[in-house]
């Protein structure tokens, strides 16, 4: 009878710690079956299935129809919380509130006000800064004011920064530190750039750097300085009418919008956010709309990327934006970890048990798998990531669905570009497939056009992908040329992107239009689609593939991933440096095998495959002029940089 008791406790204790532990599902939105509903009589576009109806929305809240009105709403969603979060090396974050972003945003706009700035739209104010705080401040001051905010970056060369300065006619440019402001001041002695009188600085400087100004012409006053003047001496708020900025405020609001309604605004009130990715990433832009117009919290990372995980595990962020090279670097480092075959076992073991949760609509990082196996990947990120939004290139299946089991928090993939305001799909909460980039948002419709030259048809759900909507922007500045190119007269943006239709109603992309070349038997290739199939190959961290007219097969240059080509090279007996891997022939022609093998799996055309490789032991950088500041790559200036290799690849082939 004793034992009966016994059993029946132990069982009831089993029931009860089952019914408190057990596994939640997440719920989706909508039949995941059917996640884009065709749009009748209207060119087979698709709007997302969250909409009642054809009509896309423009706003979330009734109260936000603008920048400005977003950062306010999180004013008092907050009651003035903490907003913007800053640390230096070994110490803790700081915070400034919501009302002491607003306050120093009043007085720095009332000081360009009083500076001879006019309170309009096509007021154009540069900021040629990396991301902190005053970055969002003196964004904050140009909304408060109706002025519009024009991003500098030297990654774009001299040049870039005359043309953009001379385009939009800017007088007054805030840096962050000396030296950008000597720059600048290096092209006001040469006469290159007129418009531009006022220099503004985050970062304190010498009498020498004011008084080269004054022999230029151009005043260099602190942010301090600045803002203390004004303090007493503050404009009201001349908020205005945003329309007419090439982005306006009405695109990024819609687009924050169609972010909240396909993610629940629980997961973004109360978040903290981390911020590594350049704040003029438009993807950054509307998602920062999003979080402060629920009083969330950002922090910015110190600005060195080997100090980001000591970043996230002081802010502990709940949601964090990346791109797909930064999972890759995180997918390789798990699975390198498991050195020994018990330790690989296990790994591979929980892995399958997390996968098999995750297909079964079941996101957590509370198992007994994350306890034993993944509690110190999941530290690393802070310990508290809900939320990872990956944006600005294809991510490979097998590391999202292997991502999402180790993190063990939702995964979305987001897909779009600056001229839709960032986004126009993305995955939808519970969406556990891959290979995909999710159904349109809720403030746009999306069809496809026939690429008759590359062979796709709409008709077999193949073609150009296309955009309308809210989000979609208004046109270049200046250049109604190329905005003809990018907007026909029916208002729809033309991506250059092949997309296809897949029977849940989700977009695969598959090519790409533009950076198309022919080879000299007459094929057409997309180099882009090849890279982001070969940039799955493990030793791989980054690829350039290359073509001529003139010849007949692609060529290709490969950075490997430093952390894996180790390994992978003792695989096949070889040892030795990194920079002298790099020169290895053996390890050449095995990393080529691989790429080829991901090549053949991804379905590639033989023509489509590069022939041979050049290693490279320096990574492509924002700095180093071969990377966007978007992290995309400069195809002109890395095939100028490469063009020895590439010749002798071409000789020796």
């Amino acid at each position: 009878m004793v034992i009966l008791l016994v059993i029946a406790l132990v069982a009831i204790l089993i029931a009860l710690y089952w019914a408190t532990n057990k596994p939640k599902y997440i719920k989706p939105p909508c039949d995941l079956s059917k996640q884009s509903v065709l749009i009748k009589g209207n060119d087979r576009a698709r709007r997302c299935a969250l909409l009642k109806g054809d009509d896309t929305i423009s706003y979330y809240y009734s109260d936000v129809r603008t920048l400005y009105e977003a950062f306010q709403r999180g004013l008092h969603a907050s009651d003035n919380g903490p907003c913007l979060g800053y640390r230096k090396q070994n110490q803790p974050y700081q915070w400034l509130s919501y009302k002491q972003v607003t306050d120093r945003a009043k007085y720095l706009g009332s000081g360009l006000l009083h500076r001879g700035c006019k309170p309009t739209p096509d007021q154009y104010i540069g900021v040629f800064s990396q991301n902190r705080p005053e970055w969002i401040i003196s964004e904050q001051a140009c909304y408060t004011y109706s002025m519009s905010v024009v991003p500098l970056y030297d990654t774009l060369g001299l040049e870039a920064i005359v043309y953009i300065i001379n385009k939009a006619e800017i007088s007054t440019a805030i840096c962050d530190k000396p030296s950008k402001a000597n720059l600048l001041l290096d092209n006001c002695e040469k006469g290159l750039t007129p418009p531009l009188h006022t220099i503004i600085l985050m970062d304190p400087f010498d009498d020498a750097l004011k008084e080269r100004g004054i022999k230029c012409k151009v005043d260099v006053l602190s942010l301090k300085e600045v803002e203390v003047r004004m303090e007493l001496e503050w404009t009201p708020d001349l908020k205005g009418d945003p329309k007419g900025a090439i982005l306006t405020h009405a695109n990024v609001v819609a687009n924050a919008a169609a972010f909240l309604r396909t993610v629940e605004v629980s997961a973004i009130s109360n978040a903290r956010i981390i911020l590594i990715l350049i704040l003029i990433m438009i993807i950054i832009v509307l998602l920062q709309a999003a979080v402060y117009s629920c009083g969330a919290r950002v922090g910015f990372f110190q600005g060195n990327i080997q100090l980001l995980m000591d970043d996230m595990k002081h802010l502990q962020p709940t949601i964090f934006p990346v791109v797909p090279r930064l999972l890759n670097r995180i997918y390789d480092k798990v699975q390198n970890g498991a050195k020994s075959p018990l330790k690989k076992g296990l790994l591979d073991f929980a892995i399958a048990r997390k996968k098999a949760e995750v297909l079964d609509g079941i996101v957590r990082n509370d198992s007994i798998w994350d306890k034993l196996v993944f509690n110190k990947v999941q530290a690393s990120m802070g310990g508290r990531v809900r939320l990872l939004i990956t944006a600005a290139a294809p991510i490979s299946p097998s590391v999202l669905t292997f991502l999402r089991a180790v993190l063990g928090c939702q995964i979305f993939e987001a897909y779009g570009q600056t001229e839709c305001t960032g986004g126009c799909t993305i995955s939808l909460p519970g969406d556990t497939t891959a290979d995909h980039v999710g159904a349109p948002i809720p403030c746009n419709i999306v069809k496809l056009v026939d690429v008759a030259e590359m062979n796709y048809f709409a008709s077999n759900e193949e073609g150009e992908i296309c955009i309308k909507g809210t989000n979609v922007f208004k046109g270049y500045l200046k250049d109604p040329e190329r905005t003809a190119e990018a907007l026909d007269a029916d208002g729809w943006l033309h991506t250059g992107d092949i997309g296809r239709w897949l029977p849940n109603g989700t977009l695969k992309i598959i090519d790409r239009k533009k950076n198309i070349f022919k080879l000299a038997q007459g094929e057409y290739i997309a180099p882009e689609k090849v890279e982001n199939v070969y940039v799955q190959s493990s030793p791989v961290a980054q690829v350039f593939v290359h073509g001529d007219s003139l010849k007949s097969h692609l060529v290709g240059i490969v950075v490997p991933d430093p952390e894996v080509l180790p390994d992978f090279a003792a695989k096949i007996g070889i040892k030795g440096s990194y920079d002298e891997l790099c020169k290895n022939q053996k390890i050449n022609k095995a990393i080529l095998e691989d790429m080829v093998n991901m090549g053949k799996q991804a379905g590639l055309k033989s023509f489509e495959q590069v022939k041979v490789l050049h290693l490279h032991p320096e990574m492509f950088t924002i700095e180093n002029g071969l990377l966007t500041p978007t992290l995309k790559a400069k195809r002109a200036e890395l095939s100028k940089y490469f063009r020895s290799q590439i010749d002798s690849l071409y000789t020796d082939a």
